[in-house]
């Protein structure tokens, strides 16, 4: 299958210190993975390569075919959708619901003059349904609750047909509602055959949606393991990765890890 990203000995170093360390990953256009490691392991630094918002210090980045450094990004940025809190931040709050995904085809944040043909509004308004949104088109981004704006974010970011999706901790904050609701749809939309390459950093394995293929593990900037989540996410490459013993269960295609003992406990 085609390559979509590929990070050779990728080193990004800031404050004299590697936020990714001599990093090597490919992902290929059937895959769907998850980045998981503790807070500072480089995990939202690889997003922001794959979405060419950052260069490396050195090493080679290849996003779509295209070398970082060597192609014009801006002619690369619409073919790559990106959800974060991030962008969310920089979304008018009276923008409504419907603006706010249509103006994804000009790659701005902010409705201002720009003339939309129906065929992109008969887009958006299809994606907006496909992510329970339909309803909220005429709401304005900053009324939504938590989730609603999270499903708006990815809304906007397969508005275009991207031939990479990135999220950012796309569960983050949300209730264990709005959670699920949001794992379903996300799950759904792995599993369906026209999906492009997806990434999607988190924090929790419980927050991993069926349907994505495989794990990559980080620490302090360096991959732990990587590959196809039935091999490669395991106790002990979490308990690694996290620098505490951890214990990992699986039920129907879902995951859930608890530390084996508590940290400095007298069986420690």
């Amino acid at each position: 299958m085609p390559q979509v990203l590929e990070f050779s000995d990728v080193v990004v170093r800031r404050n004299a210190r590697n936020i990714v360390d001599h990093l090597d990953w490919s992902v290929e256009d059937d895959q769907r993975w998850v980045i998981l490691g503790p807070n500072g392991a480089g995990k939202t630094t690889l997003l922001q390569l794959a979405d060419t918002l950052l260069h490396p210090t050195s090493g080679r980045v290849s996003i779509l075919g295209e070398q970082l450094g060597r192609t014009d990004v801006f002619e690369l940025r619409p073919r790559i959708g990106f959800a974060s809190s991030a962008m969310a931040r920089r979304v008018p709050p009276e923008e409504t619901v419907l603006d706010v995904v249509l103006t994804a085809a000009f790659s701005v944040v902010g409705r201002w003059r720009e003339d939309y043909e129906d065929i992109d509004e008969r887009r958006a308004l299809r994606v907006l349904a496909e992510w329970n949104l339909d309803h909220l088109a005429d709401r304005t981004f900053g009324t939504l609750s938590d989730g609603e704006q999270k499903r708006v974010q990815i809304a906007r970011a397969v508005m275009t047909d991207p031939e990479l999706l990135l999220l950012d901790e796309p569960t983050a904050s949300l209730d264990l509602g709005a959670r699920e609701e949001l794992l379903a749809l996300l799950s759904g939309y792995a599993q369906a055959p026209s999906t492009p390459a997806m990434v999607m950093v988190t924090h929790h394995v419980e927050e991993i949606p069926i349907g994505f293929t495989h794990v990559l593990l980080l620490a302090e900037g360096s991959a732990v393991a990587a590959g196809p989540i039935a091999e490669t996410l395991t106790a002990d490459a979490l308990t690694e990765a996290f620098g505490v013993p951890i214990t990992l269960t699986e039920a129907e295609g879902r995951f859930a890890a608890r530390a084996s003992r508590a940290p400095g406990s007298a069986n420690a």
